[in-house]
């Protein structure tokens, strides 16, 4: 099933609780394969899944930007790391560097990013679902069900591959 993006916060509040406990359980006893079940839940969902035709992440959350991040992406620009974080960051709640508003800047109408060979970590790494010892990001995922289709998808196979 490919949820529509329009129905995927529903579709994750309904599996809120399931989820939630499904991600206790894995905690507190991770399979020994789950690293490699995870690798292949998500190379088999990315088989098939566009991040093009969506860029629901892009549109509606704003990465974590390392400082490796700002030096590498202000270089792209030919900027200094100061002028680049006055531009285009600002420091949350706890004390992160992120975007100073969403949808991210750097998205473009086509859902093209124009930082792609430069962009952060955690653009590069999300929806973290090929993560080593993935059971440590169980909130993390929580919320990614929420906004990317693929995440959710992995999950909902997840729990049928690794039934508690």
């Amino acid at each position: 099933m490919k949820p529509k993006i329009e129905s995927l916060p529903k579709l994750a509040k309904d599996k809120h609780k399931e989820n939630k406990d499904f991600f206790k359980k894995l905690k507190k006893k991770p399979p020994k394969q789950l690293d490699y079940i995870m690798q292949e839940l998500h190379e088999a969902e990315f088989k098939r899944t566009d991040c093009l035709t969506c860029a629901n992440c892009c549109k509606t959350t704003g990465p974590l930007f390392t400082d490796k991040d700002i030096e590498r992406i202000s270089k792209h620009f030919k900027m200094k790391p100061q002028p680049f974080i006055d531009q285009f960051l600002r420091l949350d709640e706890e004390n992160d560097y992120v975007l100073q508003s969403v949808p991210c800047t750097f998205l473009g109408a086509d859902n093209y990013c124009g930082i792609y060979e430069v962009r952060p970590k955690a653009c590069r790494e999300f929806p973290h679902t090929d993560r080593k010892k993935f059971q440590q990001i169980s909130n993390l995922t929580m919320k990614n069900v929420e906004i990317c289709p693929a995440a959710y998808n992995i999950v909902e196979e997840m729990k049928k591959r690794i039934p508690f």
